[in-house]
Parts: structure tokens; sequence; C-alpha cells
């Protein structure tokens, strides 16, 4: 949204693109935050051209104290403005159980920094909440309107109980919330995507229904990178990525080249090709989760660790297992390459 550099307005808009779910580093020893390394990190994937996303499901975001979370936010804050990205966004997670304290999120993400804020659905009274459309809108009606900052939905079943929001009750959000931003589909369904950005991404949503912040428009983006080509050819913005951390440089290229694909036809076979290579690391990658993005991190950058536990680490054959897989030496050896580096 905005914030002041040496007493001026700094306007950091939600723009398409990429975004990565940034893991939440710890002290190895006692399960503190490791804020050095979480700079680190997010440089080195603004670098990349990829924007970050504190506490949310990579993040362990459950796993974070009020605290802890305005800790992360105020430390990428800095880390991004020493290292001359002063404008780009941080988008904050704040979905917790109950309404009353999701919106006390808001505010200290806010406070600390952050420029929007993603929220997902509460998924511990799944069994009442997923029948209910209207108690989904009203949850998200509540909490747009007395957040601070522009709120994104966050669609993942997985991590809320199985409750999935339907393409109807989205759009409707859309059009009845201004200060709504967008929707990160974890659900995965191209078809539902599809039909948010039928309504969204026409050109005359913005007038008809303009939003409480002009830098904020509403954002379609995926959950996961397998399908940005095809959903760039729906008209969706991009997507909201965990192999974003693993590689960045290879998202920022498919996304570059599934836009620019749209208007220069020669370039389709290309972006293609490439899809190709992050859809088959996508689905192999994100089957170990927080622990393995972590593993294969560490092995690529030198630093990841563990998760918090309950979360328990990969085991050390799986990890050989899954580096030894051909889906992720194809994006490693793209990854290098867009890169520079040797692909020994």
């Amino acid at each position: 949204m905005n914030g002041t550099e040496n007493g001026h307005h700094v306007a950091r808009p939600l723009t398409p693109g990429i975004y990565a779910p940034i893991p939440t580093f710890y002290q190895p020893e006692t399960e503190e935050l490791d804020l050095e390394t979480l700079a680190k990190h997010v440089v080195r994937a603004a670098k990349a051209g990829v924007r970050p996303l504190l506490a949310g499901s990579m993040g362990e975001g459950v796993h974070l104290t009020h605290g802890e979370r305005v800790e992360l936010i105020k430390a990428t804050r800095t880390a991004l403005d020493e290292a001359g990205f002063t404008t780009m966004p941080i988008i904050a997670g704040t979905g917790t159980g109950s309404t009353r304290e999701t919106v006390e999120l808001c505010k200290e993400a806010a406070a600390a920094g952050a420029d929007y804020a993603i929220v997902i659905t509460s998924g511990y009274f799944a069994g009442v909440l997923a029948p209910n459309k209207k108690a989904q809108k009203a949850f998200f009606k509540e909490v747009s309107e007395k957040s601070p900052i522009p709120v994104l939905i966050y669609n993942y079943p997985g991590a809320s109980g199985g409750i999935d929001i339907d393409s109807d009750t989205i759009t409707e959000l859309a059009i009845e919330c201004p200060n709504l931003c967008g929707v990160k589909l974890t659900c995965g369904n191209v078809g539902k995507l599809t039909r948010i950005c039928a309504t969204v991404s026409d050109e005359s949503f913005s007038s008809l229904y303009p939003r409480k912040n002009a830098n904020a428009p509403f954002l379609v983006l995926g959950g996961f990178a397998d399908f940005l080509l095809p959903a760039s050819y729906a008209n969706a913005h991009g997507a909201i990525t965990g192999l974003g951390n693993v590689a960045p440089y290879t998202l920022a290229k498919l996304y570059e080249l599934s836009v620019a694909a749209r208007q220069d036809f020669s370039l389709l076979p290309e972006a293609q090709r490439l899809q190709g290579i992050v859809a088959r690391a996508d689905f192999t990658i994100a089957k170990v989760g927080i622990s393995g993005t972590k593993a294969l991190m560490e092995k690529l950058y030198g630093y990841g660790g563990l998760p918090r536990k309950p979360l328990p680490p990969i085991e050390p054959e799986a990890f050989e297992a899954l580096w030894a897989h051909p889906h992720v030496q194809d994006i490693v050896k793209t990854e290098r390459e867009l890169t520079g580096k040797s692909t020994a």
C-alpha cells in the first residue's frame, strides 16, 4: 500500500506477478526467529523480482505469536529498504481462529509495515462454516471493512478443514467489498480461476466496483505454479507459490513469457516448455511440504533449517530421493542457467 521514507510518501502497489510465501527461519537449538537469514532470503527473492508473503502456510503462521509476526514484517521491510526495494510491497498472513483476532492481526501487521494482508478461512469449526456461504461472506466482509490495509482472500481447503470457497462467493465478495484486493487459489482449480477472472479482470470491473485503495486492484493469483501459463490466458495475475523460494528466476521468467506470449505467439513454445519444467517440479516438491522445501533451500543456498515442532524434518533418505528426482534436477538446472551459474 504505502509507507514513508525520509518523510516522503512511498507507494507500494499490488501488481501482477510472482509472490513467494517466505519460510520462517529459526535458530537451530532454540527455535527463536533467525531474522538474519530471513533478510538474506527476502533480498535474494526480490532480486529475481519475486515479492514476499510472510507468515502464510509455508511461513508457519500458525506457529507464530503476534509479536513474532510483527518482528518478521519489520525485519523484512528493513531488509528490502536497505537493498533498494523501497517500493516492493509486503503481504502478511493474518488469518486465525476468530474474526476478532484476525482483525487485530491485520491492524498489527499494518502498524509493523505490511502493505497487504492475506486471510484464510478459519477451519477449526469447518463443519459449521463449510456449508454456510452466508457465514463465509460475513467473515471476509467484516475483516476487510475493519482492516486498515487491503485484504486478499486465501482459499486453501487443505489448511482450513476442507472449506473450499466457490467462485460465485469469491466474485460476490470482490464486488461487495472494496477493501478486498484479490484471492489466492491454493485449491488449484483452474475453472474457478477462469470464472472469477471473467468478472474481475473485465475492463469494466474497476470502474463499476472501485477499490478503496487505488494501489490495490483485485488480483486473481494461483496458489501453485503449475498453471501459470493457462491462467495468464484466462486473464489471471500470477501466483503466490512456494516454488518461488527454490527457483525464483525460473518462476519470474515463466510469468514474463506467459504474459508476453499473449501478444507474441512465437514465444508460446518456449513458455510451454518452461511451464512443463515448472509444473513437474511443483508437483514433486509440493508433496514434501515445508520441511522438504527448507531442505532444498539448505542444499541450494546453505540455509533453510527445520520447521518448528511438532512438524518433523524430512527423513534423509526421502531428501536424497527428492534431490535426485529428475523433476527437481530439471528445475535446478534451469534456475542455474537463468542465473548464469554452473550446472555442476
